[in-house]
């Protein structure tokens, strides 16, 4: 808006709390016991003895410290101090007091060209937005790439809610989806480090919440050796054990092979040895254990170390499982104890929800 002759000032105009004098020329300054900064003293009206004083001559301000400049060198305990106002500090509105500006005044708003809110770095440490809990005693930060990345791009959020299991993936042009979040998630692990007849993941673990299951061995070893590993499956928690048919290669690294199919059991691996630097790795996956008008499926692969290249085999096998009905228990298992090893299992996210 325009105006005729000087732009009237804009500012905060307050009166200073009262001060009672005595042998000194130094005063603080304060509002409501709050110490207070003016501009300077040319924005003040300041009274002493019913008389208005003149700013810079007699009396000058330096932060919130105002001294008087008597002509009779040292203010006393007779002298007043009738009144301190500050006449505006120009285009300064004052400060909020803390938790006092609602949502309503903080509705930022964007255009085509520019952010509604941009939080910038001080040229050392990147913007960052930090979110705090409801007592504000701890909370997350969203930063800025660094400078030296030498980024800037623009995040699309969906424009639907997201369900369970599923993350924020985006199209490579910075439009984000809800997709699936990643394809494993661990559910439990167990360490065997002594002699131990088996290993279960029961229906605390095996649910419906995945359909299929991938379960990992680390260094397995068993008691003694000659060990034929061994995995069963039930549909009753471990009551009762379902029958397989199981078919099956190893291949030796010096080349040649052995086959087995349709046995009874799911053989995992033959002949494992008890040397504690020839452990066995691998996997063991189970499919559609929430049961279908299929059968339900397991495969697995291993590799054994005997300690040389004619007693090196890797294993790969694949079984149908004898029920449509839904599994909710495995057990790892031997001829031989197992002394030693570490089983984990992870429900694989479904991709049709």
């Amino acid at each position: 808006m325009a105006y005729i002759g000087k732009s009237p000032q804009v500012g905060n105009y307050v009166k200073l709390d009262a001060i009672t004098t005595s042998s000194t020329n130094t005063y603080n300054l304060t509002q409501d016991s709050v110490a207070f900064v003016p501009e300077s003293a040319l924005h003040m009206l300041v009274s002493l003895n019913g008389v208005i004083q003149s700013p810079l001559s007699s009396f000058s301000v330096s932060g919130s410290t105002i001294t008087f400049l008597p002509s009779s060198g040292t203010l006393s305990s007779s002298d007043t101090i009738d009144f301190i106002m500050v006449l505006g500090n120009t285009l300064d509105i004052g400060t909020p007091s803390d938790s006092t500006v609602t949502n309503a005044k903080t509705n930022f708003v964007s255009t085509s060209s520019s952010a509604g809110l941009q939080i910038k770095g001080d040229g050392t440490t990147d913007g960052t937005l930090q979110l705090n809990c409801r007592a504000n005693s701890h909370g997350i930060k969203l930063k800025s790439p660094p400078h030296s990345a030498g980024q800037s791009y623009t995040l699309t959020f969906p424009s639907t809610a997201p369900v369970a299991d599923k993350a924020l993936i985006t199209d490579g042009s910075g439009n984000l989806s809800f997709g699936t979040a990643g394809s494993l998630v661990k559910l439990a692990s167990t360490t065997v480090s002594s002699s131990t007849a088996l290993v279960a993941f029961d229906n605390t673990i095996i649910t419906s919440a995945y359909d299929n299951y991938y379960i990992t061995l680390q260094n397995v070893i068993p008691v003694s050796s000659n060990m034929d590993l061994r995995a069963r499956c039930s549909i009753d928690n471990g009551s009762n054990f379902l029958t397989h048919e199981c078919s099956y290669n190893y291949i030796q690294l010096n080349g040649s092979n052995t086959g087995k199919a349709l046995q009874t059991s799911i053989i995992i691996t033959e002949d494992e040895d008890s040397n504690s630097g020839r452990g066995m790795n691998g996997d063991i996956t189970l499919y559609g254990v929430n049961g279908s008008t299929t059968k339900d499926a397991l495969s697995h692969g291993f590799t054994t170390n005997y300690g040389t290249t004619t007693h090196q085999y890797a294993y790969q096998g694949f079984t149908a499982i004898d029920t449509t009905s839904a599994i909710n228990y495995i057990k790892i298992f031997g001829d031989h104890n197992i002394a030693s090893g570490i089983f984990t299992i992870y429900g694989r996210v479904k991709w049709n929800t």
